[in-house]
C-alpha cells in the first residue's frame, strides 16, 4: 500500500483518548496539515483550521509544548514530538475508520462524513473502534483514499502526486481525493472521479481552461480546473 510502512506492533501506543478533546484536535490537525504538504504549520494556520483566535491557538501550542507533545521554535513552525505523533495517529485512525463505517454501513455520502467523524472520534471507546475495524475487514484506506494507520504504525508520505503535476499522455490511477471541500467531493462523485479510477491525461490546449482527462473505463472526458486537479492525487498505472 502506498503511503504506509508498518511500524512496531510491539511497542505500547499512547492512548489519545487519555487527552482532552481539545488536545486531540490540536495534535490531529498538526499531523494532518503535514501529511500532504511540505509547508510549515504556523500558529495562524492552527487558529484558522480550529476556528479560534491566534492568541488561543498560541496558548494551546505553548501548553502542549510544555507537556512534551509539540515542538515550536520561536517564529518557526509547529511540530509533533514522537509521543505527540503517536497520539495524533491514534486519532487519525479513529477518524478514518469512522468515516469508512459511516459510508459503507450507514449509507452516508463521502462528502457528509467529515463532521460526523469529528464528533464521534472523541466519544466512542477503543473497544468500539476495534469492533468497527473488524466489521469493515481491517481497511487500509478511508473513502477518500487516505491511509488508515494500524495501531502503533508510522505513516510515511505517499508517493502520489497532484494530478496538476502529471504530464499529458500519462496514464494514472486516482489514489486519494482531498476532502477539504464537500462541494468538490460531490462534483468528483458526479463525474466518477474516485479512488481507483484510471485516467488518461490529455494535452492542455491554448486558450482553453482546465486539464483534460479521459476516464479509462467509460471513455468519458472531463476538463478539470486548477483547484480540482490539485485535489486529485494520483500514481502511475504501473504502481496502482
Amino acid at each position: 500500500m502506498g503511503g504506509s510502512n508498518g511500524a512496531s506492533g510491539q511497542a505500547k501506543t499512547p492512548k489519545g483518548t487519555d487527552l482532552t478533546a481539545v488536545a486531540q484536535d490540536y495534535l490531529k490537525l498538526i499531523w494532518s496539515a503535514r501529511e500532504w504538504s511540505d509547508e510549515a504549520v504556523t500558529v495562524g494556520l492552527v487558529a484558522e483550521r480550529l476556528g479560534v483566535s491566534a492568541s488561543t491557538a498560541s496558548e494551546g501550542i505553548r501548553k502542549y509544548t510544555a507537556q512534551g507533545l509539540l515542538t515550536h521554535a520561536r517564529y518557526g513552525g509547529v511540530g509533533l514530538t514522537p509521543t505527540g505523533e503517536e497520539y495524533a495517529l491514534e486519532m487519525v485512525r479513529r477518524h478514518r475508520l469512522l468515516e469508512t463505517f459511516l459510508v459503507e454501513n450507514l449509507g452516508y455520502r463521502w462528502d457528509e462524513v467529515h463532521h460526523e467523524a469529528e464528533v464521534l472520534e472523541h466519544a466512542v471507546s477503543d473497544r468500539f473502534i476495534a469492533r468497527i475495524d473488524a466489521l469493515l475487514g481491517h481497511p487500509r484506506h478511508d473513502p477518500h483514499g487516505d491511509p488508515i494507520p494500524l495501531p502503533g504504525e508510522h505513516l510515511d508520505r505517499s508517493d502520489a502526486v497532484p494530478l496538476s503535476a502529471v504530464q499529458p499522455g500519462d496514464a494514472v490511477i486516482i489514489r486519494r481525493v482531498s476532502d477539504e471541500s464537500a462541494e468538490m467531493l460531490r462534483y468528483f462523485a458526479g463525474h466518477g472521479l474516485t479512488p481507483g479510477t484510471q485516467l488518461i491525461v490529455g494535452e492542455r490546449k491554448a486558450f482553453a481552461a482546465g486539464i483534460p482527462v479521459r476516464l479509462a473505463g467509460s471513455g468519458k472526458d472531463v476538463a478539470l480546473g486548477g483547484q480540482a486537479a490539485a485535489a486529485l492525487w494520483v500514481v502511475p498505472v504501473a504502481q496502482g
